[in-house]
């Protein structure tokens, strides 16, 4: 039996336990995970230094170590999240309608878990508790399968999470880790339908294509973040320039900052200037199309590749537009489905601009960083989803849950 069978079984039997828990055994759990985090937050942030110890002598990029570092501050926000997921509603068991057919039979569609869940991901090590918690709230069980960049801070996660569960007497086998990051045993995991319900990736555009063109156990697509803002000739600039500032530079190496900016022609001369001392000052690199480079100073050419890429770094490219509608042609061409914005005091532009793009979310004068689970009320999130299946954006509770069919009847017979 290979490692991902046992882990699988194991995981069915721990998904039929965590089907029959009520809200408030769930909640009293997820309590003890927040509290046994906090008390190990040296024992974590120990395992968190060798990961990157380990990720920089391999030449990491600052920005990436930055996806992967923990600091007390940032297990605190970690524990908080555990904590927003205790407050929100437990989906399971919720009956969205209920109706009587013609036959007197009582109908009913009620939330039930989806079972299994398999998680692919890579760097960022809160995605462990993330996840996890958010399958436990929705009586999921969790396999992980995280990459090798975070291994020691993911092990050492899933132990506290297992000893939580333990003292809650839960199976620890609720919530599993994969302990090899080989391609092998993720490929293994892309057909294990014997014992996963779905498969979630969450990381580059590589890991993702890679598990959507090979996996036969359905999969939810959390998409990568090629990202715009685009500054209407209706903009208040000095607010465009802080949002762009927020969104290309907080934290560049996550799926929901910017990668592009569109402006407007009748305020590029203006803005362009201004956005760039802003940007150079943050080390920012610029790459400009013919029309924008006049108007600023330091900017490289842009080429064709740089309106299809996901720098995740320093790095952004201009494009100078005619009007909303070239704005929302080049978006819809180039981006990902993931975060879209467009900064006008318009209500006309903006109302087209939220029309007419694609993406799992759009923005009018407000940053792209507000993509996030979390800063949606979710508590956490499980992933960003750019398909149009199932789930669409930061998905929480409800996004993990499916529904089944109850039916009250006495004794009714088809004629």
């Amino acid at each position: 039996m290979s490692g991902i069978e046992q882990l699988g079984k194991n995981a069915k039997q721990a998904a039929a336990v965590l089907n029959g828990l009520d809200t408030k055994t769930k909640n009293d759990c997820l309590q003890v995970m927040a509290n046994k985090l906090r008390k190990h937050a040296n024992r974590v942030l120990s395992a968190n230094r060798q990961d990157l110890e380990q990720a920089a002598s391999n030449g990491t990029r600052e920005v990436m170590l930055d996806r992967l570092r923990l600091t007390h501050a940032r297990i605190e926000d970690m524990a908080k999240g555990i904590e927003a997921v205790i407050e929100l509603p437990d989906p399971i068991g919720e009956v969205d309608k209920m109706w009587r057919n013609e036959a007197g039979l009582l109908i009913g569609q009620q939330r039930v878990p989806l079972g299994v869940i398999g998680i692919i991901f890579e760097s960022r090590p809160n995605v462990t508790t993330d996840a996890a918690t958010l399958c436990f709230k929705t009586g999921n069980a969790v396999i992980l399968r995280g990459g090798k960049d975070a291994f020691q801070s993911n092990e050492v996660l899933v132990t506290i999470l297992q000893g939580a569960l333990a003292a809650c007497n839960l199976p620890r086998t609720c919530i599993q880790f994969v302990n090899d990051t080989s391609y092998e045993v993720a490929n293994q995991m892309m057909t294990a339908n014997e014992f996963l319900d779905v498969l979630i990736p969450r990381g580059g555009a590589s890991l993702i294509k890679r598990i959507t063109e090979n996996a036969t156990v359905p999969v939810i697509e959390t998409g990568t973040g090629n990202n715009h803002i685009y500054v209407d000739q209706a903009a208040q600039l000095d607010m465009a320039a802080n949002i762009i500032l927020n969104a290309k530079v907080q934290r560049p190496s996550v799926c929901n900052s910017i990668e592009t900016i569109l402006v407007h022609d009748t305020v590029a001369a203006e803005f362009l200037p201004l956005v760039e001392q802003l940007l150079l000052t943050n080390q920012v690199e610029l790459r400009a199309c013919s029309r924008s480079i006049k108007y600023l100073e330091s900017a490289n050419p842009a080429q064709t590749e740089d309106w299809e890429t996901e720098y995740l770094d320093l790095t952004l490219a201009v494009k100078v537009v005619d009007s909303v509608d070239e704005a929302i042609q080049h978006i819809n061409k180039y981006n990902s489905g993931h975060s879209e914005a467009i900064i006008t005091d318009s209500y006309t532009a903006g109302q087209r601009f939220l029309k007419e793009v694609d993406a799992a979310a759009v923005y009018i004068n407000a940053s792209t960083r507000f993509t996030d689970g979390f800063m949606y009320g979710f508590g956490a999130e499980i992933g960003i989803s750019t398909q149009k299946l199932h789930a669409r954006g930061p998905m929480g509770l409800p996004e993990l849950t499916s529904t089944k069919y109850i039916i009250y009847g006495d004794g009714q017979i088809r004629e």
